[in-house]
């Protein structure tokens, strides 16, 4: 069986990687249907050699569509989520709107995809940084449960979007010929740099994204009182973020067995050879769809505690990847 498919951010950097992934993965799309903002309105993007004219994304638009990937930001899928699941359209949304509803799973299909049957049209993948994450940490927590976490996040420009990795190509490019660089998309210049700032600041003195990995950690390993704390720092890498994550479990956990669990876990590889200088770096996991893990090692400094260094593609597992994935869920489990 095979099905009409709408991307909605098609011309964006996840919306992009998503049309790539449905063509790689060989998911059974019948007709695509490729939507954006009014200003990409007869653009054309290629799937499986034919081109595909986009059209602004609209309600009356998705009339037949069994399926829909969203990646066109907050306000977007606020406004046509729901109308395009009252039209019988399943939903997978990549922004924060629909995370933390009650009534919306939140969905990592590695570690928790029987949440996916729960759905009433709408299913949210989670952010980036929470993926990279879990994807780690999970695997570990089903056999020693979790008591705390403490992760320090260094996020890649496009984190921030495809703008994101041009200015920070430009600002390096500035640097570089000494000129005096700009900055749009992040706080300070990203080049050369490293801003302890990602997305916004509250009350708390927390940003957005830290709770997020805190909220959404929670709410996946459905564990609602999970102590989580997060510091997120943008560092100058165009693609793939890396996070160094330290846990304390109920019971001791030593490095070797940690590993054997790793290496057996789905969608993650173990790379940890440290004599060798054998660990995940960041342009390595780019363009990939594993999680890498490496450092794993005794954490000195927590009771039962292991510290890990875990890396993954945001665009690819961190988005796209997972979002399709979710559908592939969807289709092979019948929950569509």
């Amino acid at each position: 069986m095979s099905y009409t498919v709408g991307i909605v951010g098609v011309t964006g950097a996840v919306g992009g990687e998503v049309l790539k992934i449905l063509e790689e993965r060989n998911f059974p799309v019948k007709e695509l249907r490729a939507f954006a903002s009014a200003r990409s309105e007869g653009m054309q993007v290629t799937f499986k050699g034919e081109k595909v004219t986009v059209h602004e994304a609209t309600p009356e638009g998705f009339e037949g569509v069994d399926i829909v990937f969203f990646s066109a930001g907050g306000s977007t899928s606020k406004r046509l989520a729901p109308e395009e699941a009252k039209r019988g359209a399943v939903v997978v949304d990549k922004s924060s709107t629909w995370r933390m509803d009650p009534n919306v799973p939140l969905v990592i299909p590695e570690i928790n995809p029987e949440d996916i049957a729960t759905h009433q049209g709408i299913i949210s993948s989670p952010n980036c940084s929470t993926i990279v994450m879990l994807m780690t940490i999970a695997p570990l927590h089903s056999v020693n449960p979790i008591k705390r976490i403490i992760v320090d996040t260094y996020q890649s420009a496009s984190g921030a979007g495809g703008k994101g990795i041009v200015e920070l190509m430009q600002q390096a490019r500035d640097v570089l010929d000494g000129k005096q660089p700009t900055h749009d998309t992040f706080p300070h210049t990203l080049a050369f740099n490293a801003l302890p700032h990602v997305e916004n600041f509250g009350d708390d003195d927390y940003t957005t994204e830290e709770l997020k990995m805190r909220d959404e950690t929670r709410k996946i390993l459905h564990q609602p009182n999970l102590p989580v704390s997060a510091t997120c720092v943008r560092i100058p890498v165009p693609i793939s973020h890396s996070e160094a994550v330290h846990i304390e479990f109920e019971r001791p956990f030593s490095p070797d067995e940690a590993r054997r669990v790793l290496a057996a876990a789905p969608g993650v590889i173990v790379q940890d050879d440290i004599r060798n200088k054998s660990y995940p770096l960041a342009m390595d996991a780019a363009g990939k769809d594993e999680i890498f893990v490496g450092r794993i090692r005794k954490d000195i400094a927590l009771d039962n505690g292991l510290s890990i260094w875990s890396v993954g593609d945001n665009l690819r597992k961190g988005a796209a990847t997972n979002a399709v994935q979710i559908a592939e869920s969807l289709v092979t489990k019948g929950w569509l």
